[in-house]
């Protein structure tokens, strides 16, 4: 079966084997719009993230996890895939824990440390609070467990026990691993080993290791899993800084990315069955051959469950763990986490940072990559209702990022919009900043009143208020299309009773729905169209924040910080947006305005280079490129290269004749004030053929009498399209350019 989320995998064993997500026949209960329903396992306190409520079209953003590619996160990231190891070369060469990780399993107080020149016990109990500690392996090479898996030696050891591997006699001798107690004196572990075993049973999913069996020995208890051989990210970093002389050397972000997302199938997975699976890190994510697998779920327990123990790890443990409990949000805080420690030198995030991050200035991964930084803000928010609502927004908001980070080499990663249109530029000729043309939230599908709205096509907007009057439901959507109707009649000058009733609309809406970011989003739009740019800068800011990976808030941004005069701020964000989908031509013309402000006029020019040749754009995005070159600058003198480089552009231009004219009459009347300044202007400037055979060859200089009779052409070619007093002032205009001559 051919996997119907518009990838090219096939579903095996119930997943696709390159997204890694179940068809939708066969996820969980859905809306109307095929949208993942509310996850009933969450608590009700963190159900609804601050500006994060899920609308139409925000469904799930699959990964690629499959076999057949060798590139992770949807396809864009190249990652080596890993050679087969003999398995038998991972087993430890001494199997102990070292002294500095050992602790109480009871008080967490330090036990099993050297006392001067007396090594530390490894068995013992602890001076604080008498608990039996025990941190020996209970199995040795040889052993037969449950009569049927043959230990071969200790793998590694971790907070929850020892792990070994062994040989399964009764199945073709495949590797297996045996876990078991750490420390088999303590009733918690010793509880937290059941419950493993009871989830575990349950769990089949391909980014997840897989489970055989639960077998005892000696009175003890044994998990039998899938060996999975590769190296863990944890590994992965390690080995890298052994390269670097010894000195950290985080993961590129697009590879930090690129792994994440190829493990949160398996969290979407988790939480739609109930399970939390609370301690995720580093050590807990492993590539094995092209594949990455979630292992150790030790500390996985039911949402619901108040009363088994919780296992995390400081650093990573969502901060409201001991008190509320886990939650989907606190395994999502810890994904967050694990991205931090993967791409920074992140030092004191088990102390001085355990429940923040540094400022953005700390890392210059954070400065290169705002985005970045937001979805870390935002996936580890004290708050719980501040965060992700679940692992399929966070996917979303992550291939967002990802695409963002891979468009900073120079090459584009555009993809449609889940939440937003496209930008609504209606008129490609007008390159002023211009709110109307922004981009506008998708109508969730979901809501009741999805099919009437979407008969409602008419643009008049008091035409769009009567027909709203008539909805059937006065529901979350109807209201936003309302306040934008109101938005629009204020800003067509209807009155400042419009705005008024736009404000009132808004609030009502907030009563109802204080967390859905379209509210925020329409409240910058209200802030644009009535002239309050900072307002907007606020709340298009809040948008970006709660969106890290959508582009339609870094563009609404941008125009917000350009219209509030921060042309550099407005530069960076339009940057962004129009280098990772230049389909986005208003950034572009965005970028191109800050640019041109700064006398910047190359990087206006390769601004409106970005818009594609494919785009209804593009002739007007090279009419700006050329008055980017011509038009003076108050910083700058008359840069004739860039004149001569603005006619060659005309030449290729395919405009109306009249458009032409217009452009070259502007060339050629700085090519005459650069002429009368002493500078030696190229013959380039007369354009085409003309620039030879008027100066004797294409690398001469333009005289002025040539530049003169260019320009009078100019202006009488625009005298035959005008008509009454403009015909008479461009016909003045040319005989004022023209050159004296004896006939």
């Amino acid at each position: 079966m051919t996997c119907p989320r518009d990838c090219p995998g096939t579903i095996q064993d119930g997943y696709c084997d390159t997204c890694g997500m179940a068809p939708p026949a066969a996820a969980k209960a859905t809306g109307s719009s095929g949208l993942p329903a509310q996850r009933t396992a969450t608590a009700p306190s963190v159900r609804t993230g601050a500006l994060s409520t899920r609308t139409g079209g925000s469904g799930r953003s699959g990964s690629a996890s499959g076999s057949r590619r060798r590139r992770f996160g949807g396809g864009l990231v190249d990652v080596a895939p890993l050679p087969q190891r003999d398995p038998s070369t991972a087993v430890m060469a001494v199997a102990q824990v070292p002294e500095d990780k050992r602790y109480c399993a009871k008080c967490g107080q330090p036990v099993g440390r050297a006392r001067g020149e007396r090594p530390g016990r490894t068995a013992g109990f602890c001076p604080s609070c008498g608990e039996p500690f025990d941190f020996t392996p209970k199995l040795s090479k040889g052993d037969l467990v449950g009569g049927q898996y043959e230990v071969v030696g200790p793998l590694a050891h971790g907070g929850l026990g020892w792990i070994y591997l062994a040989v399964d006699k009764n199945v073709s001798d495949r590797w297996v691993v045996l876990k078991g107690l750490l420390n088999s004196g303590d009733e918690d572990a010793l509880a937290a080993a059941v419950a493993e075993r009871r989830f575990l049973a349950e769990v089949e999913h391909p980014n997840i290791v897989k489970i055989y069996n639960f077998v005892e020995h000696d009175g003890a208890g044994y998990i039998v899993m899938e060996y999975v051989g590769g190296d863990s990210l944890k590994s992965m970093l390690k080995a890298r800084m052994a390269a670097n002389a010894g000195n950290p050397d985080p993961l590129p972000v697009d590879q930090a990315l690129a792994y994440v997302l190829e493990i949160m199938p398996a969290f979407g997975y988790l939480h739609d069955r109930g399970l939390v699976f609370c301690d995720f890190k580093p050590d807990n994510v492993i590539q094995t051959g092209d594949q990455v697998k979630l292992i150790d779920l030790g500390g996985v327990v039911r949402v619901d469950d108040l009363d088994s123990a919780i296992y995390g790890t400081v650093g990573y443990q969502a901060p409201e763990m001991a008190t509320a409990g886990p939650s989907i949000q606190s395994d999502l805080y810890t994904i967050g986490r694990t991205l931090a420690v993967l791409t920074t030198d992140f030092r004191g995030y088990q102390s001085t940072y355990a429940d923040s991050l540094p400022e953005r200035d700390a890392f210059a991964v954070y400065r290169r990559n705002e985005s970045y930084y937001r979805l870390l803000q935002r996936a580890t928010r004290t708050d719980p209702a501040e965060r992700f609502v679940d692992a399929a927004e966070m996917s979303e908001q992550l291939l967002g990022v990802l695409r963002e980070v891979l468009a900073a080499d120079g090459q584009p990663h555009p993809a449609p919009s889940r939440l937003f249109t496209g930008e609504l530029r209606t008129d490609t000729r007008d390159d002023e900043p211009n709110w109307r043309f922004l981009p506008a939230p998708l109508i969730d599908l979901t809501d009741p009143a999805a099919a009437f709205l979407a008969s409602v096509t008419v643009t008049d907007p008091q035409e769009v208020l009567t027909l709203l009057g008539k909805a059937p439901e006065n529901t979350i959507e109807v209201q936003l299309r309302a306040l934008r109707a109101l938005i629009d009649l204020g800003a067509a000058g209807s009155g400042p009773d419009a705005f008024a009733d736009a404000r009132t609309m808004r609030d009502t809406i907030a009563a109802g729905a204080a967390a859905d970011w379209r509210l925020a989003w329409y409240d910058g739009v209200l802030a644009l169209a009535s002239g309050d740019a900072a307002q907007a800068v606020v709340q298009f800011d809040a948008v970006y924040s709660a969106l890290p990976g959508e582009l339609a808030p870094k563009l609404a941004l941008g125009l917000a910080y350009e219209l509030a005069g921060q042309p550099g701020d407005a530069a960076a964000r339009y940057d962004v947006v129009s280098r990772t989908d230049p389909a986005y031509t208003t950034a572009a013309a965005g970028l191109a305005r800050c640019r041109l402000a700064a006398g910047d006029r190359g990087g206006a020019v390769e601004a409106y280079n970005r818009v594609p040749g494919t785009s209804s754009a593009y002739r007007s995005s090279q009419v700006g490129a050329v008055r980017a070159l011509v038009r003076p600058h108050a910083s700058a003198a008359t840069d004739v290269a860039a004149l001569a480089a603005a006619a060659a552009l005309i030449d290729r231009l395919e405009v109306e004749a009249a458009q032409l004219a217009a452009l070259r009459a502007e060339l050629l009347e700085q090519a005459l004030d650069a002429l009368a300044g002493g500078a030696a202007v190229p013959a380039a400037v007369l354009g085409g053929a003309g620039a030879a055979a008027r100066s004797g060859g294409a690398n001469g200089s333009a005289e002025e009498r040539d530049v003169r009779f260019a320009l009078e052409a100019a202006y009488r070619e625009l005298a035959r399209a005008a008509h009454g007093a403009e015909k008479i002032r461009l016909v003045d205009l040319a005989n004022a350019a023209r050159p004296r001559t004896r006939t």
